[in-house]
């Protein structure tokens, strides 16, 4: 096996909580060695383009659009300063523009590729912070933010998360949320919804939703990965879903290698899902670490697996192409801004 190819394959990553832990400790800067991410092991890894979730802690108290505004600034003053060397992906011009043309590209097939600099997308996870006002949305859409998900696992204003026991659907001002975000271009995360909320979320939503860190329900029931209906539903949207690293969505007991994503992603392709495939780690808001996968550093090593048991193109494609090919049709383009 050729361990080289890969080397040059960049790593789109669409979810880690780095924000939060930073919000918590205020004696956190991007290279703490307490954080799973930082700008080194992004590196180390080829991770090109690295998602930021804004999750507001339940130790913060009430969320407030004051805690989403703090974790904007320390994204500003940590990732995309010149000492975190991080540039904001905003528009899809921002991709058409550090394409790399030297590897080709067609579409479907993950060749895509961001060329030279690290990248970081901004996304909120649960809207609860937005206070129940709709017009919040258009304050995020002006900080930078391009993906929300309306939940995380309980149930506010918006809508219920998947571990609310009544397992209701979205709200009036959920709706209303989700047709503003339709007009802004914000695009929607339906990980954490429930079961209802998800399928809302789907019919409602204008460019297609991704689950940005859940896996397949059929290989490790926990409530939080998505059912088999889910994920055909998001393939026939031309949608995206972003296997996590957390070790209780994987599998339901005992150590955890990296070996134990094969079976999800075995999963999703036999249900047609090799062109929609992506990986959200959720690193920094894992408690316990895959063996394997413990930063992003270890992403080298993961494709060393993959290329073991998957053709290269399609490896390519998980790594980083599926994203990328869906952010470069799905964001905002600043022309039209």
């Amino acid at each position: 096996m050729n361990s080289k190819p890969h080397m040059k394959w960049s790593v789109a990553d669409l979810h880690c909580d780095v924000l939060c832990k930073m919000q918590l400790n205020p004696q956190v800067d991007f290279s703490h060695p307490s954080l799973d991410v930082t700008r080194e092991r992004l590196l180390e890894g080829h991770v090109n383009l690295q998602t930021f979730a804004i999750y507001i802690s339940q130790v913060l108290g009430t969320p407030r659009f004051e805690h989403v505004i703090r974790q904007v600034e320390l994204f500003r003053q940590h990732m995309i300063s010149p000492s975190g060397g991080l540039k904001p992906l905003l528009w899809k011009e921002d991709l058409e523009k550090c394409k790399d043309t030297s590897v080709g590209h067609r579409e479907g097939n993950g060749m895509q590729q961001l060329q030279g600099s690290l990248w970081a997308l901004l996304s909120l996870e649960g809207v609860d912070a937005l206070e129940g006002n709709p017009f919040y949305a258009e304050l995020c859409y002006a900080l930078g933010i391009r993906l929300i998900g309306l939940t995380w696992n309980y149930a506010n204003w918006a809508a219920d998360g998947i571990m609310e026991q009544r397992g209701g659907g979205l709200t009036r001002k959920g709706h209303e949320l989700v047709k503003r975000c339709n007009e802004l271009g914000l695009l929607l995360d339906v990980s954490h919804l429930s079961v209802q909320g998800f399928w809302e979320v789907l019919e409602e939503a204008v460019q297609p939703p991704i689950a940005s860190h859940s896996n397949s329900f059929a290989i490790c029931p926990h409530p939080r990965n998505l059912r088999d209906e889910q994920i055909r539903a998001l393939i026939a949207r031309n949608g995206r879903i972003g296997l996590t690293f957390v070790t209780m969505f994987l599998k339901e007991q005992g150590t955890v290698t990296a070996e134990d994503l094969l079976p999800h992603i075995e999963h999703l392709c036999s249900l047609g899902g090799e062109r929609h495939l992506m990986f959200g780690s959720d690193f920094d808001g894992i408690e316990h670490h895959v063996q394997g996968l413990e930063h992003p550093g270890k992403y080298p090593g993961f494709a060393e697996l993959l290329l073991k048991h998957y053709p290269g193109e399609l490896v390519k494609g998980w790594l980083g192409g599926h994203a990328l090919e869906y952010l470069q049709t799905n964001l905002p383009s600043k022309m039209s801004s």
